[in-house]
């Protein structure tokens, strides 16, 4: 229970509602919108479709318009092959988690084996620090700070993988693995494991460039959400017992009683009776302040450093376009979901806008557990710290086959 109720992106309850319930297509060009940007006045967003919604909250802009950026339809552009995974059949997933799920002690496992440990020696070198020490020793403040939980968490995932390799019968099971996907942070980590970042996609042993690039990009998404959460007051909260309808139109009232910059969004659908809300403090004080009255269990104030998803977090876009713009990005081998939209993308410049706007758009994880859900998975490995996936695809359904691979 406390390694839930802390985390940014979740929160479990005794009564939580439990139902929150490949094949290759040819790589034949064909024709993709891309999202181009509208502005809508007052434009919030609810979780109705998995399309992209690149919203902007509290507009920092001098002008203080009250105008919020959105995403319509624009020019059609000619990709080749981003609908390569589009009629993907899951059958066997790795799940990896997001920020929050980091605790002391993580990593310490992964000691025993040379490939793992390897990892974090690799990593004390691109950080500058020592994060193994961090990770296994603390204290909890430090390792809780976005610049270090979130490559501190991609590390140990990817320990994770090595750990369940070096197992009987794990080589079989990463060789099984058709799907991928992770929350928040954890996308970066499931695009390594899948070659994306790689300098050679070779099938199963791409980690050792795939981690390095993957990490370097990690570490300036951290860096640059917390530069965003410093320059604007915002938090986040979850809201506890309502369907995301009812958040919505909790956020609506809530965003009535502030101005522009107070404004509030749901930020992660995780599943029916657990969302999060993201936005100005104010707002967030609203939305505590009349939750009761629209029925929810309860709302918990989230440790984290801002409005992630959010608006707030667009000073970091810049930085993020400008370091992927610099890493060369593969077509994964396997599909990789996408946070954005809740779907597999091939096209590796699409691949990069997907993630310099991830900080700023709601997670769809509610729609890509219950998508790979009806398609067919048959198990998922939930891999790195936490148990924090597992409880959500268990609540959204209980027959789930799910098994947790730590470090």
């Amino acid at each position: 229970m406390q390694s839930l109720i802390h985390h940014p992106l979740i929160l479990r309850t005794p009564s939580s509602s439990s139902h929150c319930t490949h094949s290759l297509t040819s790589t034949m060009a064909f024709s993709l919108a891309f999202p181009s940007i509208s502005l809508q006045k007052h434009t919030f967003f609810n979780n109705g479709s998995a399309s992209a919604s690149f919203t902007k909250l509290g507009s920092r802009s001098s002008a203080r318009s009250g105008v919020f950026m959105s995403v319509s339809v624009g020019k059609q552009h000619t990709l080749v092959g981003d609908a390569l995974f589009a009629d993907y059949e899951p059958t066997s997933a790795f799940l990896f988690p997001g920020q929050g799920a980091q605790a002391v002690g993580m990593g310490k496992e992964a000691q025993s084996l040379p490939a793992a440990a390897e990892l974090y020696k690799k990593a004390n070198n691109i950080l500058g620090f020592d994060i193994l020490e961090i990770c296994t020793s603390g204290p909890k403040e430090k390792l809780d700070s976005t610049v270090i939980s979130q490559p501190a968490i991609y590390v140990t995932s990817l320990a994770a993988v090595e750990l369940l390799r070096a197992r009987d019968g794990g080589q079989q099971i990463i060789d099984s693995v058709d799907v991928t996907c992770g929350l928040s942070l954890g996308e970066y980590t499931a695009l390594a494991f899948a070659g994306a970042f790689s300098k050679q996609a070779i099938k199963f042993r791409m980690l050792t460039a795939s981690f390095e690039d993957g990490l370097q990009l990690v570490k300036l998404r951290g860096e640059a959400m917390q530069d965003a959460a410093d320059a604007a007051k915002s938090a986040m909260v979850s809201v506890i017992g309502l369907d995301s309808d009812k958040v919505q139109q909790l956020c609506d009232a809530a965003n009535q009683e502030v101005d522009e910059d107070n404004k509030v969004q749901i930020a992660n659908y995780l599943c029916t009776g657990n969302y999060a809300v993201s936005g100005g403090v104010k707002g967030i004080e609203a939305v505590e302040a009349k939750a009761k009255s629209f029925k929810a269990r309860m709302t918990v104030r989230l440790a984290v450093a801002g409005a992630f998803h959010t608006g707030f977090m667009e000073p970091a876009v810049s930085r993020l376009e400008a370091a992927l713009a610099s890493t060369q990005i593969r077509t994964p081998r396997i599909p990789v979901i996408s946070n954005v939209d809740a779907q597999p993308h091939a096209d590796p410049e699409t691949i990069k806008k997907i993630l310099a706007r991830q900080v700023t758009s709601p997670v769809q994880w509610e729609t890509t557990v219950k998508t790979l859900l009806s398609k067919g998975l048959k198990k998922s490995y939930e891999l790195g710290p936490g148990k924090v996936i597992a409880g959500i695809v268990k609540r959204m359904n209980k027959t789930a086959e799910i098994e947790n691979i730590g470090a």
